[in-house]
């Protein structure tokens, strides 16, 4: 397998670190994980900040979990009313893992007709490899993530993608 294997010791240490940043810009009124992957991080996030209002984004941009699995042309976005309203609300988007940052991308996007009041994006990894360079910086004012837990440079397993 051509992949890094994460473990849930690395995971915690990530998400510890993520939440330390965010509650330094504030808490947020509610955290929504992009399904799958996303829901896991999402959900140990919500706990170190103390949020219990978690709310979930179905949103995929590869054909299958496989290692290396192709992407499909752009993210698709399913029960898109699983957000519900977030009418001036702040907002934690949460997801494992950011490549070519178009499911965050259009994720935010479709939270914007959710009516938040601000939108902040959270991944663990961030994975260099996909990355395209022509974006610029992947983090920082304006762009696609506002925290990230750690940068990477291949394909990673996650401790929930092992049976």
């Amino acid at each position: 397998m051509d992949a890094d294997l994460l473990t849930w010791h690395d995971i915690a240490g990530i998400t510890e670190a993520l939440a330390a940043v965010v509650i330094a810009d504030g808490v947020p009124d509610v955290v929504v994980g992009i399904l799958r992957g996303g829901m896991v991080p999402a959900v140990l996030l919500a706990h170190h900040l103390g949020v219990r209002d978690v709310r979930a984004l179905t949103i995929t941009h590869t054909q299958s979990d496989g290692v290396n699995a192709p992407k499909v042309g752009r993210p698709v976005l399913t029960n898109p009313d699983s957000v519900g309203r977030l009418d001036d609300r702040d907002v934690l988007l949460v997801d494992d893992v950011v490549g070519s940052g178009d499911t965050l991308d259009a994720a935010r996007s479709h939270l914007a007709h959710s009516h938040p009041g601000s939108v902040r994006t959270a991944v663990c990894l961030l994975n260099l490899a996909n990355w395209p360079a022509a974006r610029g910086p992947a983090s920082g004012n304006g762009r696609t993530a506002t925290y990230i837990g750690r940068e990477i440079r291949r394909w990673v397993v996650f401790p929930w993608e092992r049976p």
